[in-house]
């Protein structure tokens, strides 16, 4: 019995811990990763673009549900292993730049991705995302920072895309930081 409380402890003790570090670290950040995608920027538009087409190239994205468009694009649920999210496009620039937001205000996390797509040579283009998000449950910002990481969504997104073309894409981390 000593055993368990000790244990049990040490487990309440390691929580604490990682929820005051989890604190302590800012609320917002902003990541960016870049990668080669083997398609013209015309084509990648067309991928990014198209939610309802996002289960046949994102392999954790089970199905998604269109909702009415927003002011600037559309808008859409993704269902995941991990729940829904809502998502909408706040600009739209074809086929060079787009920022899509997760509009659902209740979650723990959020913010928004901005899209660079920029044509690099004859039927290829480099795709750069920066996520501008922040996290206020301190347990799962101390995740996202530490275990997770900022870059990690970033990076299988763009391989995924990278995939969906063909390639074993290597994505490359740009920035990660806090703010």
């Amino acid at each position: 019995m000593k055993w368990l409380l000790i244990i049990g402890g040490a487990v309440v003790g390691l929580v604490v811990l990682v929820v005051i570090i989890g604190a302590l670290l800012p609320r917002d950040h902003v990541a960016t990763v870049t990668a080669r995608i083997p398609a013209p920027p015309d084509d990648v538009w067309h991928a990014l673009t198209t939610p309802e087409a996002f289960p046949q190239w994102r392999p954790q994205v089970a199905r998604v549900e269109m909702l009415p468009p927003g002011p600037n694009g559309p808008s859409w649920r993704e269902h995941s292993r991990n729940g829904a999210i809502t998502m909408v496009v706040d600009a739209a620039e074809p086929p060079r730049h787009l920022v899509g937001r997760i509009a659902d205000e209740k979650l723990p996390f959020g913010g928004y991705w901005d899209y660079r797509i920029e044509p690099d040579g004859v039927g290829a283009s480099i795709v750069t995302i920066s996520e501008h998000g922040w996290v206020s449950n301190p347990l799962f910002r101390f995740v996202s920072r530490f275990i997770m990481g900022h870059t990690a969504t970033l990076a299988e997104y763009l391989r995924a895309l990278g995939k969906k073309y063909g390639a074993d894409t290597t994505p490359t981390v740009v920035a990660d930081r806090e703010r």
